[in-house]
């Protein structure tokens, strides 16, 4: 699990109003609640936050907030951006409890894609999952979760029921019951390769016939 620290200052002005002027400072407004204590209003920096979301495993992971009068343990549970700018206009932070169940979006890594034999044989992969909702203790959560497409044949798709997961995590959506048992990745032809080899098929099958008319 990586280790990202926000630091973040209190706030008490609220409205459009107040957010505004924050975000002309380098500002971002937040808030942070959950764990059974009150909602604590705050502004994090800009740039510095900016910097944390390049990296992948920030949005799942447990970051620590640290503040004047202490520091809480807590993930991301909405992020606001600007639609036309490159500006965060708001984030909503959850506090973690190690002995609760959190549930996080957490990315899939597809490992040997390019030496899987589905693709030796001309198919291509299409990654219906990129992402699965899990639910775990804190201390548990994964930054990612890997799935080897390295024996992947043509025309076969992986659920996400066979997904390999750590120890204590779960799959939301299987939760729910095996009828949500969501496809993550399939593998097949290109449409037009595959109508050539089923004419091909047929044409096959036609001449065989007609040998065997002959004879």
């Amino acid at each position: 699990m990586s280790d990202f620290v926000l630091q973040a200052e209190p706030r008490s002005d609220q409205g459009k109003g107040a957010s505004r002027r924050l975000r002309r400072t380098g500002r971002v407004p937040a808030v942070m609640y959950g764990a059974g204590k009150d909602p604590v209003m705050l502004t994090l920096d800009h740039d510095e936050l900016v910097n944390q979301l390049k990296s992948e495993a920030f949005f799942s992971s447990i970051l620590t907030v640290k503040m004047d009068q202490g520091e809480d343990q807590a993930i991301i549970k909405d992020l606001q951006r600007h639609p036309g700018k490159p500006y965060i206009l708001h984030m909503d932070l959850q506090r973690v409890s190690a002995s609760e169940a959190i549930r996080v979006q957490v990315p899939l890594h597809f490992m040997n894609e390019e030496k899987c034999p589905g693709v030796k044989e001309g198919g291509v992969i299409t990654h219906n999952l990129t992402e699965v909702e899990v639910s775990c203790l804190p201390k548990n959560l994964p930054e990612y979760i890997e799935l080897d497409l390295g024996e992947l044949k043509l025309d076969h798709t992986v659920h996400m029921s066979e997904l390999k997961l750590p120890a204590g995590v779960e799959l939301v959506e299987l939760m729910h019951g095996e009828e949500h048992d969501q496809p993550v990745v399939a593998i097949h032809l290109p449409r037009g390769a595959k109508e050539e080899e089923e004419v091909e098929e047929e044409e096959g099958g036609e001449s065989a016939e007609a040998a065997g008319e002959e004879s």
